[in-house]
């Protein structure tokens, strides 16, 4: 009888209210220390698909999960904790009404004992606007890189995880607003530190993308993102109902209603086999042209089944299983996509260099510099060479002291590279770099 009432106890959520934040907590109070599994949880912003969600969950490994909104009420609280039938040690959800909250130390305490963190649907500007540059993001990206928390979120949730992030801050936009005039007032893009994920860096994320079609915005997003910060950015994008699920090790899956319903996700990045890839006209009062020959962007479209079986490699962005390749290219503000043939940018192949005695590597994960050094005093580097996942070779300095070579990566952005080190007796060593 006493277990009873106790399970049923746990089962009504505990209201807590205070002046900057509303607290909904369900289940058991004393925090539990779990070992998460980490990824990340991307959802178009519909209703959430349960598969997504029970893989989400389940990262977590039985620990506490936190939902973080600013409007709204406790409407995951039941589905997370008993609905999916994936143990959790609990669920809470904190409404956050106004920037003080994140000054909180409850709260950060709450992040702090997280073991999974999803950022509900709503406006996109309130979330910069009340957790950007406070103990909130700083907080959830220690969380991220320290304890591999799982995180995720839908629509809003979804859309400000990325490293460069459409903020609304003037409100939404259409495509066809977008493709008439790049630099539309409402179009605002943002490159301001926010959420910091590996895998997402150097990468925007949109969602709701069948209703409305949201391609030539997205589109535009990726021509301003060069035009104003130099970088051929990449993109992730899922219908309503879709999902796209990314591991630690880089893969994507993709859950979905198909063959029932058409859920779709994209994988979006400008042609690196192209010599010229920079839009034909982005700029103040024209119509976007980025068209190069109608090869201008590579769109790898993958339909989200119930296992999410069909995947897509964000190591190289160059492989995926299940989807169809699509070029989209814009004239003159009109946007147009056809089929295509899968990229193929990159002719590097991967030596793991920290299997290899005579050389090491360090940090792995680096920052802002890191450091090679040879074990065997009688080899040096002739050459070190950097390079993006579009196989692109990269300006950096190097110095040396002693039988150790410095490589300064600070004015590289977070992300994946790939280091090929030429020398006596160790040609032809190339592996993976991840700076964060």
């Amino acid at each position: 009888m006493n277990k009873k009432l106790l399970l049923l106890f746990t089962l009504i959520p505990l209201i807590s209210f205070g002046q900057n934040y509303t607290s909904y907590f369900t289940g058991n109070f004393t925090d539990l220390m779990t070992n998460p599994q980490g990824g990340i949880c991307l959802m178009g912003g519909a209703s959430e698909d349960d598969n997504a969600m029970k893989w989400f969950l389940q990262r977590a490994d039985g620990g506490d999960i936190l939902v973080l909104r600013a409007t709204g009420s406790d409407g995951y609280n039941d589905y997370l904790y008993q609905d999916l039938g994936i143990p959790v040690n609990s669920v809470e959800t904190i409404v956050c009404h106004n920037v003080n909250a994140s000054f909180d130390n409850y709260l950060i305490n709450k992040i702090n004992q997280a073991e999974a963190v999803w950022f509900a649907g709503g406006n996109q500007w309130t979330y910069v606007s009340y957790w950007r540059n406070t103990p909130i993001d700083s907080a959830i990206n220690q969380a991220i890189q320290q304890r591999n928390i799982v995180i995720g979120g839908t629509s809003a949730g979804m859309a400000i995880q990325g490293e460069y992030y459409f903020s609304a801050q003037n409100g939404t936009i259409t495509s066809s607003a977008a493709l008439s005039n790049p630099f539309s007032n409402e179009l605002t893009i943002d490159s301001a530190s926010f959420i910091n994920n590996q895998y997402l860096s150097n990468t925007i994320t949109d969602t709701h993308f069948d209703n409305p079609d949201r391609k030539g915005r997205l589109m535009t997003f990726l021509a301003r993102i060069k035009t104003d910060y130099g970088v051929f950015a990449k993109a992730i994008a899922c219908d309503g109902y879709t999902a796209v699920c990314i591991d630690t090790n880089g893969i994507a899956r993709v859950f979905g209603g198909h063959p029932t319903y058409d859920d779709n996700a994209y994988f979006i990045q400008s042609n690196c086999e192209l010599t010229i890839q920079t839009p034909e006209n982005c700029s103040t009062g024209n119509p976007l042209t980025w068209n190069l020959g109608e090869l201008a962007i590579k769109s790898y479209q993958i339909k989200g089944d119930s296992s999410g079986s069909r995947t897509f490699d964000l190591n190289t962005w160059q492989s995926g299983t299940g989807g169809t390749w699509y070029n989209w290219f814009v004239s003159n503000g009109n946007f147009n996509e056809q089929m295509g043939t899968a990229i193929n940018c990159s002719p590097l192949s991967i030596v793991d260099i920290t299997n290899n005695s005579q050389i090491q590597i360090y940090p792995n994960p680096a920052h802002d510099r890191f450091f090679i050094t040879f074990n065997d005093l009688s080899l040096s580097a002739k050459e070190i060479n950097l390079y993006n996942t579009f196989g692109q070779k990269l300006v950096f300095e190097t110095s040396k002291i002693g039988n150790d070579y410095i490589v300064d990566i600070s004015s590289l952005q977070n992300g994946i590279y790939f280091i090929a080190i030429e020398g006596i007796n160790a040609n032809g060593n190339i592996g993976k770099l991840i700076k964060h």
